[in-house]
């Protein structure tokens, strides 16, 4: 999978692609799609979220520009795969997710693997982790309207924040948005579609029309 949907798709990240081939993403889908865990494309899983596809996780955790000694904040845990890939490349992660048995569940393979830098937290992550910030990155995994002012506030000098913005499920565009001082500067990646952001700086629905 790492060779030929993640660096044959131009991720160059030594790190990213390392732990791409280290973390066991058949621990993170559900049992009756093991068989599926490798395939480029994403997974149901339970409370109607998705296991991102690998190449958008590698994407997303290439574009934060990951250093070993980072702090970064994941926004949406999901499964816990990503959150697997962030934390055997940066330093410290703190993730968070507003359903409750998806984070037990992810803090319970992430446990069971040993990710001991990664902590599952539960909570609104549109309006970040304010005890554990600043962070040198921030990575959310679902779709906003617009920009949270939470997460941008959380963001150290030189930190970067990916970020899906759009209207989900079209219309979304990938950002990378780049704190210098008082200023932002934003990279566009391309176009993504995710599930809505949820929460009090997101969307107020769960569906996706």
């Amino acid at each position: 999978m790492a060779r030929r949907d993640i660096a044959g798709r131009g991720i160059r990240d030594e790190a990213v692609l390392r732990a791409m081939r280290t973390v066991p993403r058949e621990r993170f889908v559900p049992d009756e799609m093991v068989e599926l865990a490798y395939e480029d494309h994403p997974l149901p899983i339970a409370e109607g979220q998705t296991i991102s596809q690998p190449y958008i996780v590698a994407l997303m955790a290439s574009a934060a520009e990951l250093g070993p000694g980072d702090r970064v904040l994941e926004v949406g845990t999901g499964s816990g795969y990503g959150a697997a890939i962030l934390g055997c490349v940066a330093g410290e992660v703190w993730t968070i997710e507003r359903h409750e048995q998806l984070a037990l569940g992810a803090r319970n393979v992430l446990g069971d693997l040993g990710l001991d830098r990664v902590h599952v937290v539960v909570g609104d992550g549109t309006l970040g982790h304010a005890e554990a910030a600043p962070f040198d990155a921030i990575v959310v995994t679902a779709g906003a309207p617009t920009v949270p002012a939470a997460l941008l506030g959380q963001l150290a000098d030189g930190g970067r924040l990916v970020i899906p913005v759009g209207q989900a499920p079209w219309g979304q565009e990938l950002l990378r948005i780049r704190r210098r001082g008082d200023r932002l500067v934003e990279d566009r990646l391309g176009g993504v579609r995710f599930v809505p952001l949820i929460g009090a700086q997101g969307s107020d629905v769960d569906d996706e029309s």
